[in-house]
């Protein structure tokens, strides 16, 4: 068996991009940031994009960059909040890896980034309000996609890690298994 490839969703702010980079380096496999990849290839950041060409715009950028990081060799992947925006981004994630919800509240996203002007969906007169407004949109999404869902509330960015990789050795995704013998044996 192979290492399956995790991707993580949830709402801006929630941690995919740190927890991804920490699972990646405790699974042994490339990490990747759609968001980054978007703006490596955009030569801009996504705020300036989403200002100069609107968010349809960058959602059609962003089903093409999905669709090339899902149909890789196994890594792991930190999604944009909104890519669960369009079907077919929840399709290739939820049919070609493991997909992690990490699910945290409106306020404890808004207490992470608040002071964050790099966000453009949260560049508006009340982000409290904002983020509750995605979460009611996006959570049905989320939940709808996700194999698992990790509530991020108190833990640390290595107990979220932890639980992850717990998932996926209960699931047979890891190599962990395999070393440990307790793998089963093809009769």
């Amino acid at each position: 068996m192979s290492v399956a490839s995790s991707f993580l969703i949830g709402l801006p702010g929630s941690g995919k991009s740190t927890v991804g980079r920490q699972l990646a380096r405790r699974l042994s496999l490339p990490f990747f940031d759609s968001d980054h990849v978007i703006e490596q290839r955009l030569g801009c950041s996504i705020r300036e994009f989403f200002e100069r060409e609107g968010e349809e715009r960058f959602r059609d950028l962003e089903v093409a960059v999905i669709d090339e990081l899902t149909g890789g060799a196994a890594s792991v992947v930190s999604t944009g909040g909104g890519a669960v925006l369009r079907s077919e981004n929840r399709r290739h994630l939820h049919d070609r890896g493991t997909v992690f919800y990490l699910k945290s509240t409106p306020e404890e996203v808004f207490r992470r980034l608040r002071h964050d002007r790099n966000r453009p969906l949260l560049q508006v007169e009340d982000p409290l309000q904002r983020l509750r407004d995605l979460f009611e949109v996006r959570d049905p999404l989320y939940r709808e996609v996700a194999h698992f869902v990790i509530e991020t509330g108190r833990p640390s960015v290595a107990t979220l890690v932890n639980m992850i990789v717990m998932q996926l050795e209960l699931g047979g995704m890891t190599p962990a298994l395999r070393k440990s013998g307790t793998e089963p044996t093809q009769p």
